[in-house]
């Protein structure tokens, strides 16, 4: 054979391999849920379905009432299912989690109005970082900083699978999680909520979380199972400043070869959504960025998965980045980019100025058709058509002592002894004494998503709660424990 023979067979081979290569889904496809996903569509509106890519939090359609309890505003939540017929709420209903119970009685409300008014369920998500971080009375996980550190696969499902469960037992289908950012810069504030530096550390802790969250079939989530969101695709972690947020410079191979690679081993595994990040890599808002979020994501590994904006970060394509002229041109440039789920936490107003850039000819209708599809085929995979909300006396083993166990475990293995001045082994019988500002604190010693965004204010509502529980024991009988205190073991 010639030279330019083999160099032709080369190139036939080469273009078969690659054709075959994109041919195969990340995700299998399901006859029958495509099926629905298509009857479904055909009954909605252009205005149905551009209600189906906003998300809204909670908090905008909460109030209060005589006692001081946060309760949805019925008035609000049917005036915005009515008139913009939103697709998805987050976050928490106050400046604080709540018990399991609340949670279920604010997504069977929301489940409620959504289907007598829409016809399709909400989906709603909450960021479970370590553990049910926005439920207080389920079970907290150790940071992924630990779980990395426990280089355990194991760890990292089981703590995946605890908190699926118990986040499902609040009515929560979706969790914005895991983190898979690469933490190559100790000044950027988010470290302890990834894998750390490596990347294939990352890809296997993810991996491992992927499957204890989601389970091994991605097409149909079970009742005690939860769809991830990864994030923040993609180069997060480096920020050049270090602060988050912001911009940051990354080689292409690098950014292929280490920071994509533990989205494509999580993709690869079934992950159903992911998260985009908030900054800039090299030049190019990444929420702009239609090479990274089609070409390589949904194109290069025909993922058939739904992309989500990280918090009102469309505003900043004209606020901070200067990319767009108004919101209407931002909405532009993320769309088709491939963003389909904008959360816009408080403005409604992305519905009407969609409806005139399709009019415009702006946004091509076939985008709004795909982005509206994966919406769909995400609530589909969730089973939330049929079981919009769950009960909690449905799940026995919220908070159990099993579960409480796998948060040990993890905590106990991801220790590691640097160096031994004669203090180890403790010999028994003997006192330690544990003292400072930080021997009783939630917020130093299980770091942020501990009830609140960042842990802000955790210990004051962690006293109250210790408190509380306290003065009902005291009330039945009980011992009187008084919280902030330390005692002999």
């Amino acid at each position: 054979m010639n030279r330019k023979s083999l160099f032709g067979s080369i190139l036939l081979s080469s273009f078969l391999y690659a054709t075959a290569t994109m041919a195969q889904p990340a995700i299998a496809a399901d006859a029958v849920l495509e099926g629905k996903i298509e009857a479904q569509m055909a009954k909605m509106s252009l205005k149905d379905k551009l209600g189906q890519m906003v998300e809204l939090d909670l908090r905008g359609i909460m109030t209060t009432d005589a006692k001081g309890k946060f309760i949805i505003d019925q008035h609000k939540l049917d005036s915005l299912l009515v008139n913009f017929r939103v697709g998805s709420f987050l976050n928490t209903p106050g400046p604080t989690g709540v018990p399991a119970a609340e949670w279920g009685g604010y997504i069977e409300q929301l489940q409620r109005a959504s289907i007598k008014h829409l016809g399709i369920p909400t989906v709603f998500g909450v960021d479970e970082n370590h553990g049910v971080t926005y439920t207080t009375d389920g079970t907290l996980m150790p940071q992924n900083i630990n779980v990395a550190a426990t280089f355990n696969r194991d760890i990292a499902r089981r703590a995946a699978e605890v908190t699926a469960y118990e986040t499902r037992a609040c009515s929560v289908p979706w969790t914005y999680s895991p983190t898979m950012d690469l933490s190559r810069d100790a000044r950027w504030p988010r470290c302890w909520e990834n894998f750390g530096e490596d990347c294939l550390v990352n890809a296997e802790m993810g991996k491992a979380m992927t499957l204890g969250f989601q389970g091994s079939d991605p097409n149909h989530i079970g009742q005690k199972n939860v769809a991830v969101s990864l994030k923040h695709f993609l180069g997060y972690g480096v920020p050049v400043t270090g602060k988050d947020r912001t911009p940051s410079i990354i080689s292409i191979q690098d950014l292929k070869e280490k920071h994509f690679a533990p989205y494509k081993a999580c993709v690869e595994a079934g992950a159903l959504t992911i998260m985009v990040n908030s900054g800039s890599v090299n030049y190019v808002p990444m929420h702009a960025n239609k090479e990274i979020l089609t070409g390589w994501l949904k194109e290069g590994l025909n993922w058939d998965g739904m992309l989500i904006t990280d918090w009102a970060d469309v505003n900043n394509l004209f606020g901070r980045e200067k990319v767009a002229a108004n919101k209407k041109d931002a909405l532009e440039l993320a769309i088709n980019a491939g963003i389909d789920m904008i959360m816009e936490p408080y403005d409604c107003s992305v519905v009407p100025l969609m409806e005139e850039l399709v009019a415009e000819g702006r946004i091509p209708q076939s985008r709004i058709d795909d982005a509206c599809r994966r919406i769909l085929r995400l609530k589909y995979r969730l089973d939330l058509f049929d079981h919009p909300y769950q009960k909690l006396k449905d799940y026995p083993e919220f908070a159990s002592a099993e579960h409480k166990a796998v948060s040990y475990q993890g905590a106990l293995e991801s220790i590691v002894l640097l160096k031994n001045e004669d203090v180890l082994p403790i010999a028994k019988g003997k006192k330690i004494l544990v003292t400072g500002p930080n021997a009783n604190s939630l917020r130093t010693l299980n770091g942020g998503w501990s009830y609140t965004w960042q842990g802000n204010g955790t210990d004051e509502i962690l006293a109250k709660l210790a408190e509380d529980t306290a003065n009902r024991k005291a009330k039945d009988g009980g011992p009187f424990i008084k919280p902030n205190t330390i005692y002999e073991a």
